[in-house]
């Protein structure tokens, strides 16, 4: 499995936030570049970043700050926040981006998903945030009420190649991740998925990594690397990548 190093851009600020509240943001660094510079020179083999402010306001708002990270970068950035639409994709793409991970644009407007689908599908990423199992949309400031795991498989269906799963209520919380969602999600789909939320230390990566199905591609971790509970070494050790 990859450990995928998180880079949440807030304000232009590196943040993390807690359970997905932007009132409860902790500010890690005044320069998501040098974030990243960070991961790299730790020994990142792919980043996960978000647009924060994006996410929020349904369209790109930090894309200078990714365009900046993705030239420092040697190795593959996916960037999630405020793809809304083919324009904003689109530029997400022209700014280095290795893959674009749609959110709320997946679930609410099908026929956008089915043409980026067709332009893009190696490059297409969706993510299902949840919260008590019911899939979060509009920076997980909302909801449609559509139960997580049949937005997963509806989203295989229809051809998705890739997906993301976050716990909303563990995220940022470095309580553990939710082992049971992991499980669940793997049998639900059979298309690779990376899971976000919770990891809060290298027991927790060694928990999940001896339970992941065969089709969990990663973790994305962030708190617990700024927080420096462990090294990107170590946590790609714990998830057998050592």
């Amino acid at each position: 499995m990859k450990l995928y190093p998180a880079i949440d851009i807030l304000g232009g600020l590196a943040v993390r936030l807690r359970q997905g509240n932007y009132d409860e943001s902790t500010v890690y660094s005044d320069s998501p570049v040098d974030a990243a510079r960070a991961w790299l020179a730790a020994g990142a083999e792919v980043l996960h970043v978000v647009d924060l402010d994006g996410a929020r306001g349904g369209v790109p708002v930090n894309l200078e700050s990714v365009r900046e990270i993705t030239a420092e970068s040697d190795v593959p950035v996916q960037l999630g926040g405020g793809l809304r639409s083919v324009e904003s994709v689109e530029s997400a793409l022209d700014a280095g981006v290795s893959h674009v991970i749609l959110g709320t644009a997946a679930l609410q407007d099908p026929a956008l998903l089915d043409l980026l689908l067709v332009e893009h599908s190696d490059r297409m990423i969706v993510s299902v945030d949840s919260r008590a199992g019911i899939a979060a949309v509009a920076g997980w400031e909302e909801s449609d009420g559509v139960n997580a795991l049949d937005a997963l498989a509806a989203l295989e269906s229809r051809g998705v190649a890739r997906l993301i799963v976050s716990d909303i209520e563990v995220d940022g919380t470095m309580d553990g991740p939710n082992l049971e969602q992991i499980q669940a999600t793997g049998e639900t789909l059979t298309i690779p998925f990376i899971y976000s939320g919770g990891v809060g230390s290298l027991d927790d990566l060694t928990a999940l990594a001896a339970v992941a199905p065969s089709n969990l591609d990663g973790v994305i971790v962030g708190k617990a690397l700024y927080d420096g509970v462990f090294t990107i070494p170590e946590a790609q050790a714990a998830l057998g990548r050592g």
